[in-house]
């Protein structure tokens, strides 16, 4: 109830006011807190004060005067926590407008017309035959004063008859880039300098006429309208700003006019189609671009980032440098742009691992680049940014309240980049057109600046710009002025219309050439000034040169001071390291003593094999065969080292040769070993499964047969890895993994890579090669090492002891199986140290008894099978006998024949020989056996058969192991 009580009060009492007043609230903002607060209405003469009792806290007033009185003291006012007003000290008044236009030998010029208020703008200008000394422009500030004194008009004696050329120029005081704050008062120095020159221009004077174009091309349009069409004639336009340049010299041309330009950086002013008429004393950023190439290549970049405002100016610049870089070598891998909001475009520079990053833009949107740098930490000893180098100084520190990061952030975030400037002011203390150094210069332009802050004053690195500007315009005016009257024409002639004039003026700035206090002024042929670039670097929140650039002659002059966060410049991107797996040494170590010993046992076994030749133990097991196992294991043993040598051994070029012997040894080992081995087995199969007619020829088994069958399959795999060699030869292939980052805080990554021996079409693990036929525990291991090797061919530890210790452990078990049991029965039983014996004492070797005694067993075999084939054919001619007696006792009568059988009770083959009847020698005999081999014929048969293949059993099988 209170507060409404005291604002009804509040409003009774502003009703109250005296008609010469408004009071307003214009902060509508509802506090729970309030305060008593005492506030101050003044009148005239500051007699009547009210009071209120309570007023919310940033509540404001705001004082309006009627009539022609203006406010004099605080506009507006503010409540302030602590109970009392803004400005509180300082009263506030009605006053009536004094102010008088008068300019003595003058005119001043009022807009917007009206009592003065913040913004209000004067032109002073002389009458003829007066100069104007001081400024011709005023403003009214926040504060109700004039930015500058009143000029006054000076009499020109004795130049009477000089006649006045108009210019017309836009400078842009405020906006994007507020040039026109140093611009402005360069050029003003410049045309009192040379007004005042006898030598140029004797009977003429330059005038400046001249608005505020606040980099705003919309605001430009208005204003390029008025010089136009508002007397008097211009002759040359000179704008600032690249967008309001654009506007300016694209419409130039329908009027007739050159335009001179003193702060345009856009490269698509150069284009002579739809800029005819345009130069400028300011480079284009094109420039920056040699510059920057030439560092990309000094700190060894090959990989940028950009980033850009969507201006035509940065548009085209960009376009410039993507050019440049591709011919350079140098790829641009991120390019981003914004409009208003560069978030998001940081953040993408950020997630694509950009590094040497290139920003273009104007230098309010650099501190809202910069603020997202430092949000996303797209800094530090990892990164370098390229800036232009035309802001301010201090641009990084000044407050904006389109960001919400702190100076020390925007500090933090700037530190170490690099900027790329174009020389704006002479290094080197010459005296040029002006007879002014560049020094001298400075010193003129901060005594007419009334001791602002360069560093925040705007435009003021292109001050020395426009200076010379006016200087090249005045030359070539001067120029002109004997071409002119040789043709009968004068600068004063000058129209829209005239285009003699207009090409005069046209040849004599493009050949201009003059030293000034930004340098050597001289125009190419698209009218960009051609000057050095300088390279800056942000040190410790100052920036440093580094050194300087001339594009025309590729000179880099460096200076050596650059400094950088980490050890040195940083990479273009994410280092990565590629590095090979290799196969463990001391695995490798470990496998290759296996196989080491493997080759000593199947030496020593082959050894034994050798010496114990003459051996019957030994002869029987066909020693030949057995040596070649010995040979083939060995040699399966030594693939074992090429297996496991990699790189870290022997150069890449080498490693295709380790493959081919990988294949070749393993190949023929495995033949030669398990081939022979499988002979063996194949003619002993042979031996027991053919039938009992084949068996007389299989007894002669010939050596050489083995020996050639060995041959066969060792014929049929040497031709295999031939053609596999001619067809589809290995090759080094490379496996690549995942990267890994080490440990450390490194701005590297690791690419492990793996080498591999590998074919086209056909995918083979080396550690087993084709072969034909293996015996049992070598084919399993194949079978199982195989694929159990090409799961693991990326663990290339696994891999190789997977693979090695099969070959390892097949041979030994080979070894193992097929010597061991020899050695030890010739050891154990003593047969070698027998056969030995006999062999000193007869002088001779024991090989020729074996052969004798065997040669007579076959024959004892062959007479004695002889007898059972003529006993056997005996027997079967008996039993014919028989059935043919008893056929005939079957055809006598039943009584004769039981009488005959009573009779007789003996068979009539009782009274024959009983020694016919006797089974041959080696036979049972029927009377002592309880089954007579003649009771049927099957019976006897298969007896017979069981002697005979019990009878050949003894005999062969020494034959069969021959």
């Amino acid at each position: 109830h209170s507060t409404i009580k005291t604002l009804l009060s509040l409003i009774t009492n502003l009703l109250l006011l005296p008609q010469y007043y408004h009071y307003y609230h214009r902060t509508v903002i509802v506090q729970a807190q309030f305060m008593p607060i005492t506030v101050y209405y003044t009148f005239l003469a500051c007699t009547t004060i009210r009071n209120v009792q309570i007023l919310p806290v940033d509540y404001e007033i705001e004082y309006i005067c009627r009539g022609s009185r203006v406010i004099v003291g605080p506009k507006v006012r503010k409540c302030l926590p602590n109970g009392t007003w803004t400005e509180i000290t300082q009263h506030s008044r009605c006053c009536k407008y004094i102010f008088s236009l008068f300019l003595r030998n003058g005119r001043v010029a009022l807009k917007p017309p009206g009592p003065p208020v913040e913004g209000t703008v004067l032109h002073y200008s002389c009458h003829a035959g007066f100069i104007l000394e001081g400024r011709n422009i005023t403003h009214c500030t926040k504060m109700g004063k004039w930015d500058s004194p009143k000029p006054v008009c000076l009499c020109k004696c004795g130049w009477e008859s000089q006649t006045k050329l108009y210019i017309g120029a836009l400078f842009p005081m405020s906006g994007g880039w507020p040039g026109g704050q140093a611009c402005l008062p360069s050029a003003q120095m410049a045309l009192d300098l040379v007004n005042n020159r006898t030598d140029i221009l004797p009977d003429y004077e330059l005038e400046l006429i001249y608005y505020d174009s606040m980099c705003d091309p919309g605001e430009s349009t208005k204003l390029l309208y008025d010089l136009l069409y508002t007397e008097p004639i211009k002759t040359v336009l000179m704008p600032g700003c690249s967008s309001v340049s654009t506007l300016v010299a694209e419409a130039a041309r329908m009027w007739n006019l050159i335009v001179l330009s003193y702060g345009s950086s856009s490269p698509a002013l150069s284009n002579r189609d739809r800029f005819p008429t345009f130069f400028r004393t300011h480079p284009s950023a094109t420039l920056h671009n040699p510059t920057r190439v030439r560092l990309f290549q000094k700190w060894k970049w090959t990989k940028i980032a950009t980033i850009q405002q969507t201006t035509e100016v940065f548009t085209s610049t960009l376009d410039d440098l993507e050019q440049r870089v591709k011919e350079a070598g140098i790829e641009i891998s991120v390019r981003q742009s914004f409009l208003t909001d560069p978030a998001v475009a940081v953040k993408n520079l950020k997630r694509q691992d950009a590094r040497i990053i290139v920003g273009l833009f104007y230098e309010t949107e650099a501190r809202k680049v910069f603020c997202e740098v430092f949000k996303e930490k797209l800094y530090g000893k990892k990164y370098v940014w390229f800036l232009i180098g035309w802001y301010a100084d201090n641009w990084f520190k000044i407050k904006d309240p389109s960001i919400n990061c702190t100076i020390e952030n925007m500090t933090e975030a700037v530190e170490g980049h690099v900027t790329t400037e174009i020389v704006m002011l002479n290094p080197e203390t010459v005296r040029g057109a002006s007879n002014l150094t560049s020094q001298e210069f400075l010193g003129a332009l901060m005594t007419r600046l009334g001791g602002k802050n360069p560093e925040e004053t705007g435009g003021f690195q292109e001050a020395p710009l426009a200076y010379d500007a006016i200087w090249a315009l005045a030359l070539a005016l001067n120029k002109t002025v004997a071409p002119l009257k040789a043709k009968g024409h004068r600068l004063e002639d000058f129209n829209y219309n005239n285009h003699d004039i207009t090409a005069e003026i046209y040849r004599a700035l493009n050949t201009s050439s003059f030293e000034g206090v930004s340098g050597h002024v001289v125009f190419d042929a698209q009218g960009s000034r051609m000057a050095m670039t300088l390279i800056e670097q942000l040190q410790g929140g100052s920036y440093k040169k580094i050194g300087y650039y001339d594009s025309s002659q590729k000179n880099l002059s460096w200076f050596g001071n650059d400094v950088w966060i980490g050890a040195g410049p940083p990479a273009d991107s994410t280092i990565v390291i590629e590095e090979f797996r290799y196969v463990s040494q001391k695995l490798f170590a470990a496998v290759s003593v296996f196989a080491g010993l493997g080759i000593l046992l199947g030496i020593v076994c082959l050894t034994f094999n050798i010496y114990n030749s003459n051996v019957r133990y030994i002869q029987n097991s066909q020693p030949y065969l057995n040596n070649m196992t010995a040979v083939g294991c060995m040699m399966a043993l030594a693939a074992v080292f090429p297996l496991g040598i990699d790189g870290h051994h022997i150069h890449r070029s080498q490693f295709t040769v380790v493959c081919q012997f990988r294949l070749w040894l393993l190949g023929l080992g495995f033949s030669l070993a398990y081939g022979s081995m499988f002979t063996k087995i194949w003619w002993v199969h042979n031996l027991f499964t053919k039938k009992e007619e084949k068996k007389e020829k299989r007894k002669h088994l010939e050596p050489w047969k083995l020996y050639a069958t060995v041959g066969v399959l060792l014929a049929i795999d040497v031709l295999s890895l031939i053609v596999w060699q001619i067809v589809d030869p290995l090759h080094i292939t490379v496996e690549k993994f995942t990267k890994e980052a080490p440990k450390g805080d490194l701005d590297v990554l690791i690419q492990p890579l793996l080498e591999h021996c590998t074919s086209e079409k056909m995918n083979t693990w080396l550690g087993s090669p084709p072969h034909l036929v293996f015996p049992s525990h070598p084919c399993v291991l194949c079978m199982i090492t195989a694929p159990v090797t090409m799961i693991l061919s990326s663990q290339q530890d696994a891999s190789f002891a997977f693979a090695a210790l099969a070959i390892v452990f097949s041979v030994y078990i080979t070894l193992v199986v097929l010597f061991v049991p020899k050695m030890r029965r010739l050891i154990t039983r003593g047969e070698w140290q027998s056969e030995q014996q006999d062999t000193l004492k007869t002088g001779s070797s024991t090989n020729n008894n074996d052969e004798e005694k065997s040669r007579q067993l076959e024959r004892e075999n062959r007479e004695l099978q002889k007898i059972i084939q003529e006993k056997e054919q005996r027997v079967s001619e008996l039993r014919h006998q028989l059935v043919e007696r008893q056929a005939l006792r079957n055809r006598r009568t039943p009584s004769s024949v039981t009488n005959q059988n009573h009779s007789n009770p003996s068979p009539p083959s009782s009274q024959a020989d009983p020694t016919s009847l006797l089974p041959p020698p080696g036979y049972p005999n029927p009377a002592l056996d309880n089954h007579s081999p003649f009771t049927n014929s099957s019976n006897l048969y298969q007896a017979d058969s069981k002697m005979s293949r019990n009878h050949c059993h003894n005999s062969q099988i020494p034959l069969l192991y021959k």
